[in-house]
């Protein structure tokens, strides 16, 4: 199965899909890791919390727009539900994804 149609997949769910675009080099973005990983155990059976590197993934952010990393998309039933660029709290998250289970 290839990223793409994985990465298709996955979004496709009826449970909330928060996507974490980062980049390896971005200061930010490392920052928002401990967030993520508190995030993805909090929500755990309720949405999926997955990270896409915008280096290795680069036609899926080019077609997605994304211009800044972290940049953080909430996805349900294959369609951005929510979308923001820059740091966010486990709390900011939480409450993003909760208008959604």
């Amino acid at each position: 199965m290839s990223k793409k149609s994985s990465f298709y997949d996955t979004v496709m769910s009826d449970r909330p899909t928060l996507v974490d675009f980062y980049a390896t080099w971005c200061g930010p973005c490392k920052m928002m890791n401990p967030t993520l990983s508190e995030v993805a155990k909090s929500v755990k059976g309720k949405a999926k919390v997955i990270k896409i590197d915008i280096d290795k993934n680069q036609k899926l952010a080019n077609r997605l727009s994304v211009k800044s990393v972290p940049t953080i998309m909430i996805y349900q039933k294959g369609k951005i539900v929510w979308r923001k660029s820059g740091v966010h709290s486990k709390h900011q998250l939480e409450q993003a994804l909760q208008k959604f289970y």
